[in-house]
């Protein structure tokens, strides 16, 4: 909301800019694709998988010591074996089977957000072009700082 109030004063700060007549095309106008990598439904599984693999590894991560650490007191050897998965399954036993159904019912969702962001790709770079230029004219109307004051 702030960029926009800020782009807006900008190009309010350029409309002699926008009275000038053939201001010269020096960006490209071409829409910007995602890869086909990204667009590809085979990717959203892939990023699934890595995430279901980016959780077992935050799972195995140990955490007793940094437990018996924040209590203030010495980590005992059944402490320094302690792991996330452990202490996540102590509130909930079905914790880990849970999680995993989360992970396969997100992959739908990653592949449907991938393609509404290719879709919407071509219009953004179009946003961000006008900006530019916007931001660009109103950069060129600023006063010469070395121009002598009267």
């Amino acid at each position: 909301m702030r960029l926009s109030l800020v782009l807006l004063g900008l190009s309010l700060c350029a409309a002699p800019a926008l009275a000038q007549t053939g201001v010269p095309a020096t960006h490209d106008t071409q829409a910007i694709q995602l890869p086909p990598q990204l667009a590809d439904p085979a990717t959203a599984d892939r990023l699934a998988d890595a995430m279901q693999s980016m959780s077992q590894a935050l799972l195995d991560l140990k955490v007793g010591r940094l437990q018996a650490a924040l209590e203030g007191r010495q980590a005992t050897p059944a402490d320094r074996n302690l792991t996330v998965r452990d202490l996540a399954r102590r509130d909930d036993p079905a914790f880990e089977k849970r999680l995993q159904q989360q992970i396969v019912q997100a992959r739908p969702k990653m592949e449907q957000s991938l393609r509404a962001l290719n879709d919407a790709l071509p219009e953004i770079t179009q946003d961000l072009q006008r900006a530019q230029r916007s931001i660009e004219r109103a950069i060129a109307n600023l006063p010469d700082p070395n121009y002598p004051r009267r």
